[in-house]
């Protein structure tokens, strides 16, 4: 009876089993250390706007805010695609499944576009690639250095070829972007797939993930599935990624900014 008054007196939800190393972690802890699991590294997902206000010197102005999905094919599966899209707000306090803004980043001028997985599984609609495409307009018009935070599934399939389209529509902008000299860092993080893999994922200066992220277009069971071979250790996370000379580094989050300022001095101071 004294135990189970002892269990009753600690409040719920202050702990959290950490998903990797499995040990119980103090919630505060991991909130504490950006989301990272203090025990064993791991980094959980963090939001675009959380992402956005760690990047970012001080305050930052939010580009293309009202920019949002409707829902151009009418989509149904087992949810209508309209219904979708207007109770996602409020669960994952953006309207889209990318936040974009400009700022300075270490005292340099930088354009930021931060992917949300809570929206659609960071998915890439059309109004994804419209305010990246935005966000490289911006960073071209200000001569501002860009960066792109990746979290995604791919590309958005309740707008089917529509999303496709921004793959190309935002790598002719990049190749602009390019024409101009200005820095594009990738920074990919856990999962970065499908269609954004395949695209602007990996088309910086410089591409950066940080560790055991996910990163391919296909995931492994469904490689394995069709070439019915065994695939080695760790394949499609950022360390076998790094070793075959697909990644330029790889940078935990506490030390992600500090990264990018050094970066954009390379490339700008």
């Amino acid at each position: 009876m004294e135990v189970d008054q002892e269990r009753k007196a600690i409040p719920e939800g202050l702990w959290q089993k950490c998903v990797s190393c499995k040990e119980p972690v103090w919630k505060k802890d991991i909130d504490a250390n950006l989301r990272v699991c203090p025990k064993c590294n791991h980094h959980y997902k963090i939001g675009a706007i959380d992402r956005m206000n760690m990047l970012f010197d001080g305050e930052w102005t939010e580009l293309d805010a009202g920019l949002y999905a409707t829902d151009p094919l009418k989509f149904k599966a087992d949810k209508a695609y309209d219904k979708t899209l207007a109770t996602l707000a409020n669960r994952s306090g953006t309207r889209e499944a990318v936040v974009t803004g400009t700022g300075m980043v270490g005292g340099y001028r930088a354009v930021i576009a931060a992917m949300e997985y809570e929206f659609i599984g960071g998915s890439m609609g059309s109004v994804v690639g419209e305010k990246i495409t935005r966000a490289i307009e911006e960073a071209l018009k200000t001569s501002a250095a860009l960066i792109i935070v990746s979290c995604s599934g791919g590309a958005r399939m309740q707008e089917g070829a529509l999303s496709l389209m921004q793959m190309a529509k935002i790598s002719a902008a990049l190749a602009r972007l390019a024409e101009r000299r200005l820095p594009y860092v990738s920074v990919l993080t856990d999962p970065t797939t499908g269609g954004v893999s395949a695209s602007y994922a990996m088309l910086g200066d410089l591409n950066i993930a940080e560790p055991k992220a996910l990163i391919g277009f296909a995931g492994p069971r469904v490689i394995k599935q069709t070439i019915r071979q065994t695939l080695p250790e760790g394949f499609q996370r950022s360390e076998f990624l790094l070793e075959h000379g697909l990644l330029d580094a790889i940078v935990e989050r506490r030390d992600l900014k500090h990264y990018l300022v050094r970066s954009l001095k390379f490339f700008v101071g």
